[in-house]
């Protein structure tokens, strides 16, 4: 395995452990919701809310974290790099079209995050596609 997997591979866990701290603050409180994240409407956000937003930020976790494993597994591949774009669809149209989040921390480091990992991800797709070349060079 290259090194440039082998440090994604970390880079997903970290990532996983760090969602999964989410999860549970979601699941604790929802305050932490319009505390940190969506900042510009914090009286739309409820423990219902919080608890859904939980639950995708668990499944989130999960999937990276089951990638990180298997990462040679290309449908679990796409699926986590799918994730990532789906967060950072979620917090761009949070801040510039619903207008809920603002510019702060909270929500520039998961957007930060998504794009790292969409970047790092796309190059890993090619050090895969180099390794399966490789092997099937083997075989032959």
């Amino acid at each position: 395995m290259s090194r440039f997997l082998s440090v994604l591979r970390s880079w997903l866990v970290m990532v996983s452990v760090i969602a999964a701290g989410n999860t549970l603050q979601s699941f604790r409180d929802h305050g932490f919701l319009s505390e940190k994240l969506y900042t510009a409407s914090p009286g739309l956000v409820n423990g219902l809310q919080a608890r859904t937003f939980g639950v995708w930020t668990l499944l989130s976790s999960v999937i990276r974290c089951l990638c990180a494993v298997d990462i040679r597994n290309r449908t679990l591949y796409h699926i986590t790099l799918f994730t990532f774009f789906l967060a950072l669809a979620h917090f761009l149209s949070e801040v510039f079209i619903y207008r809920t989040a603002a510019l702060t921390i909270g929500v520039m480091a998961p957007l930060m995050v998504a794009s790292f990992s969409i970047m790092g991800m796309l190059i890993g797709l090619q050090y895969l596609e180099v390794e399966a070349l490789s092997q099937n060079k083997k075989k032959n």
